[in-house]
């Protein structure tokens, strides 16, 4: 399709966007649940777009909220936690997609957010109240929103494309989490920026998802972008993936022209847990593509889910990499509807900043080029924009971007306003952390700053370390491993703590010529002798709410004592 042919959204706000396809496709289907918590085979239930509408208005009729108010979201995935945040924006207010206080191992994290947006009312559901009232204290209000009752009868007023819709709050993986403030207008044009880059055909498609609806990922794709074109929105529980992720591509095959979009670890849990029988019965030729982000994509892992599924009509080119955070909505990069492009970039040369293609080396994916934004490679010291195959921090101007941290003055203008030399706008520019390359084109993540590894004036990339260690041995489960830099006597130091499939079972000799033989791969690899190797049982490293390795965290553990001895010291 053409740029000029592609619809345009439903509002120019999220609310007028719901009250469009309420008014003009009533009864069109606007969000299915697979509920595999019901019914092993997944019953479904389906809300109309009028229903929807029905239910939201109903919802924020219960909400005596002002203006600029925030609303949590804590209800369990599904058709409640839609109406919730929905809700939310239709009574004025401004929604946080959270998640209920049952989800394991969330508590803190869960408490430091709503200490930070400090609600004025939450949004549950009615199974969910009592413990949702424990948590929160009495001093906030908690509606149920499949059983609302009215609290108000005054209209909320309109809302404006430069409103707040919502705060999306970080998974918290260099720092602690904070809200970044998106407007209408934020998220709109990042919906119109996915669907120009994705080659997305809204009279055609289907999303399908099971990405917690909390995630900036899962919000867009499940929620967002269905809303704004007025698509069907198929959703499932993300521990109804974790029990049998076949689960997920037998949804994508049940609907054609069906989109999605996963983290690499996804790719890799769908190749090497569905097992022949349940390959041969998905019909995965209805697929019109599957975004890969949220983390370094290993091309591997792509090359391995391609095999597996190519007999269930899967292609390569259906895979579409891509790059994003939360602070520019969601969407920045990706690539064109092709079999993604790995290249191989000599090691030497990317621990000096130079990507130069090589036979032997670190082989990256190519995550495509922005639609409707800008993107820079940086010199973060002098804000000088670095030259394609130069490694720099990767800059991001565009009308997505959100306006800043909640109430977080300092850290805001640090990341959102950055001031640019050269030819390009001045600014603001996002400043994103990150670390990549423009090649042919297409931009390549090499990593976080804040991850970077330096000894002896070279840099050294954690997650290709990582893939090293994670090498040695079949039973290291492949992306858990953890490598990161603690101080030295006179330089940084480098630890590496990985996940052992059978580690209650591995005798200590067996361990410690386990760890000597990490340490040999990577003296080999990447010249760096380790300080520590540390295996540890399936959990132990810890990741942050998308799944990413927490290197920060694990750190933080490593340097509390929390692992124990090291091995082979």
């Amino acid at each position: 399709m053409s740029q000029e042919n592609f619809p345009a959204v439903g509002g120019d706000t999220l609310t007028a966007c719901l009250r469009h396809w309420a008014a003009t496709t009533p009864e069109a289907p606007a969000l299915t649940f697979a509920d595999f918590a019901a019914d092993p085979a997944g019953r479904r239930r389906t809300l109309s777009w009028r229903q929807l509408a029905e239910r939201v208005d109903a919802a924020a009729g219960a909400l005596a909220v002002s203006p600029g108010d925030r609303v949590a979201v804590l209800c369990p995935q599904g058709p409640d936690y839609v109406v919730g945040f929905l809700a939310a924006i239709a009574a004025g207010a401004i929604a946080v997609p959270l998640f209920d206080p049952g989800l394991p191992g969330h508590a803190g994290r869960l408490a430091a957010v709503l200490a930070d947006c400090t609600p004025a009312a939450v949004v549950t559901t009615a199974a969910a109240e009592r413990d949702v009232e424990e948590f929160v204290g009495r001093d906030v209000a908690v509606v149920a929103v499949d059983r609302p009752e009215p609290a108000r009868s005054w209209p909320a007023p309109a809302a404006a494309p430069d409103d707040v819709a919502y705060l999306q709050y970080t998974s918290g993986s260099t720092r602690s989490p904070a809200g970044v403030v998106l407007t209408h207008a934020n998220v709109l044009a990042n919906v119109t920026q996915a669907v120009r880059g994705l080659g997305l055909d809204p009279a055609a498609a289907t999303t399908v998802s099971w990405l917690p609806l909390f995630h900036d990922m899962g919000l867009v794709l499940g929620l967002v972008t269905p809303l704004a074109l007025g698509l069907r929105s198929v959703l499932m529980d993300p521990l109804a993936f974790v029990e049998r992720p076949v689960r997920w591509l037998e949804l994508l095959g049940d609907h054609a022209g069906s989109w999605s979009a996963a983290p690499n670890f996804a790719f890799h849990y769908c190749a090497s847990r569905i097992r022949e029988a349940d390959r041969a019965r998905l019909r995965l030729g209805r697929v019109a593509a599957i975004v890969n982000g949220a983390e370094p994509i290993n091309p591997d892992v792509l090359d391995r889910f391609h095999t597996a599924f190519a007999a269930a009509g899967y292609r390569p080119e259906l895979t579409r990499p891509a790059y994003g955070l939360a602070e520019a909505t969601v969407f920045v990069t990706t690539g064109p509807a092709a079999v993604p492009r790995a290249t191989t970039f000599d090691r030497d040369a990317l621990a000096t900043g130079k990507a130069r293609p090589s036979a032997d080396g670190v082989r990256l994916v190519a995550c495509g080029a922005p639609a409707g934004q800008l993107v820079a490679l940086v010199d973060p010291d002098t804000a000088a924009v670095l030259p394609d195959g130069s490694v720099g921090e990767i800059w991001v101007h565009g009308p997505n971007v959100g306006a800043g941290y909640w109430r977080k003055p300092l850290e805001s203008t640090e990341t959102f306003g950055a001031r640019l030399l050269g030819s390009l706008p001045e600014g603001p520019w996002l400043r994103t952390g990150d670390l990549g390359v423009r090649h042919d084109g297409e931009l390549y993540i090499a990593g976080r700053i804040k991850d970077l590894i330096i000894v002896d004036g070279r840099n050294h990339y954690p997650q290709d370390v990582e893939a090293t260690a994670a090498s040695a041995d079949p039973a290291i489960r492949p992306g858990s491993v953890a490598a990161f830099a603690v101080a030295g006597t006179d330089t940084e130091a480098v630890v590496v703590v990985a996940e052992h499939r059978g580690h209650a079972d591995l005798a200590e000799p067996a361990e410690r010529a386990l760890a000597a033989a990490i340490r040999r791969l990577i003296s080999d690899a990447h010249g760096l002798a380790l300080r520590d190797v540390l295996l540890v049982p399936p959990g132990r490293v810890p990741r942050t709410s998308s799944g990413k390795i927490a290197r920060g965290a694990c750190r933080d553990r490593y340097l509390a004592g929390d692992y124990g001895k090291a091995l082979a010291r």
